[in-house]
């Protein structure tokens, strides 16, 4: 049984449970509750706080068969974790207490931003500033935890290391999908003060092919145009007229950007580029030749001691990101001054 069974946890805890063939029965105490139409059987309880509750209770797990409960509501839970075993036998509550499950991202976001202070990398680096605060940390990692996405704590505590050693000027990311790194870049660059975020990706099928070599990535059935209203939602709230996007291939959209610096969406309004990038982000295309092409497109629009990061330069699927960025580091060795590895990318700084 769910109860209450309209609030948004026992709902996507319904969605879960059918998805695993059981058998479920929703339960409430409003007079209507507009998701009794969930659920193929339904209870209709007083308040826990009614003197009549407990007999009611035990009414419904007779009449169902019931032999759990999932609440998300913590005076439910904390009411029947103390009755149950001595008033309930045999019926048992399938959750942990609502409040700390609530409460535990938060705990891991401010731990997260604690441990960046408290070890930073130590990096040999132009351009220093303060770091942000534990606090600032904490909120970009638990915001980020709710958008998919591949971008790890090793690779946000890296990018939040960077930013501060980033100039003034646009960050570009190129290959934003779902907007979780997006998000990230978009966070460090408010909070450093560091410029707009601009993010590239077509969001069309014929791009994701990526020639992987176990021909693994391309059987997956990616949803483009799902993605980019994923990436709206998660971004729209935060822009403030300071995130766009280009729904372009890299190269087609390093053209336009080169052109004129204002672009203007119906998601996000009209936005204004300085031209001049403070780090660029490359995570789009896997294959040798895309990567190159995104190198080749955007790395020289990279002003003195900013920042390129190369996203997934160890790839388990190909060696595309590796081979176009070692390439580019033969090429330009004498305009690098530091380049580290974390969390799967290779983050290079360009000598001042």
């Amino acid at each position: 049984m769910i109860f209450p069974a309209g609030m948004p946890r026992s709902l996507a805890y319904l969605d879960q449970a059918l998805a695993n063939g059981m058998e479920v029965v929703g339960s409430s105490s409003l007079g209507h509750d507009p998701a009794r139409e969930r659920y193929s059987r339904w209870v209709q309880l007083p308040y826990v706080t009614a003197p009549e509750f407990d007999q009611a209770l035990r009414q419904a797990v007779a009449a169902h068969d019931i032999g759990s409960i999932y609440t998300p509501n913590p005076v439910v839970w904390d009411y029947l974790q103390r009755r149950l075993e001595r008033d309930f036998p045999g019926l048992v509550l399938v959750n942990s207490a609502p409040l700390a499950s609530e409460m535990a991202p938060y705990a891991r976001a401010l731990a997260f931003g604690k441990a960046v202070l408290a070890q930073p990398f130590g990096l040999a680096a132009s351009g220093e500033q303060a770091p942000a605060a534990a606090t600032q940390i904490a909120a970009l990692f638990r915001h980020a935890e709710t958008i998919p996405g591949m971008c790890d704590q090793e690779k946000i505590r890296a990018l939040c290391e960077v930013f501060r050693y980033c100039p003034a000027g646009d960050v570009v990311e190129v290959g934003s999908w779902w907007g979780k790194s997006a998000f990230v870049l978009a966070s460090l660059a408010r909070c450093h003060g560091t410029g707009k975020l601009l993010c590239v990706d077509p969001w069309t099928s014929k791009h994701l092919v990526q020639a992987n070599k176990s021909d693994l990535i391309d059987n997956v059935a990616w949803d483009a145009s799902e993605a980019l209203t994923v990436f709206q939602l998660n971004l729209l709230p935060y822009a403030n007229g300071m995130v766009n996007y280009l729904r372009l291939p890299s190269v087609e959209a390093a053209l336009e950007y080169r052109q004129d610096h204002v672009v203007e969406t119906e998601a996000f309004g009209r936005t204004e580029y300085s031209g001049n990038i403070a780090l660029l982000h490359i995570d789009g295309n896997h294959g040798y030749a895309e990567v190159r092409a995104d190198i080749a497109s955007w790395c020289d629009l990279v002003r003195p001691g900013g920042w390129i990061v190369m996203d997934d330069y160890a790839w388990a699927y190909g060696d595309g990101p590796r081979r176009a960025t070692d390439e580019f580091l033969f090429q330009h060795a004498a305009r690098i001054s530091c380049a580290f590895f974390s969390g799967g990318a290779l983050f290079i700084q360009v000598a001042s």
